[in-house]
């Protein structure tokens, strides 16, 4: 039986589903686990290839990484605007704490408030953080929720955790 194409399942595919199990099969033979970024430069490299274990409710499909781009782009290894609705360019942002937050004064987080007045919007929480890091210096919180609100068409407000000590602006 032959694996299905992750390609053709488009973007629907889950990349970075909890569940979904990726196996590197080495030009040798040897057989590895994991979806890093050295996995993604081997199968580029031509030296291994990437599969995928989604489980489904009653059985398991294995699948073949045969759109390394797509893998790469949902993954953060390449910047995809449409799945982040980052730009890559130096982000406008107005913030200020989160008055309806619940801080304790111990916890190393406090609850902000963030505008983006750019015109970017964040879909994907970890790419935000990491351009943040890169242009302010913040450590966003990733592990905990987040949210956003405003008027569709408009500019949206996210409610995010970011560590106390990088909010200097």
């Amino acid at each position: 039986m032959e694996p299905r194409s992750a390609a053709e399942s488009g973007k629907d595919f889950p990349y970075t589903a909890r569940t979904t199990c990726y196996i590197e099969v080495h030009e040798d033979g040897t057989v590895t686990h994991g979806d890093d970024r050295a996995a993604y430069e081997r199968a580029v490299a031509g030296k291994s290839r990437l599969f995928a274990v989604w489980p489904g409710e009653w059985s398991s499909d294995l699948f073949v990484i045969d759109d390394l781009d797509e893998y790469a782009k949902a993954h953060g290894i390449k910047h995809d605007v449409e799945r982040t609705g980052l730009k890559e360019h130096v982000h406008e942002v107005r913030w200020e704490p989160n008055p309806y937050a619940t801080d304790s004064p111990r916890s190393p987080y406090i609850g902000v408030s963030v505008t983006l007045d750019c015109g970017c919007e964040i879909n994907d929480l970890h790419a935000f953080a990491g351009q943040m890091k890169e242009q302010r210096g913040w450590n966003v919180a990733t592990s905990g929720g987040w949210g956003s609100s405003g008027r569709p068409g408009g500019k949206r407000t996210y409610s995010l955790r970011v560590r106390r000590k990088s909010l200097t602006d």
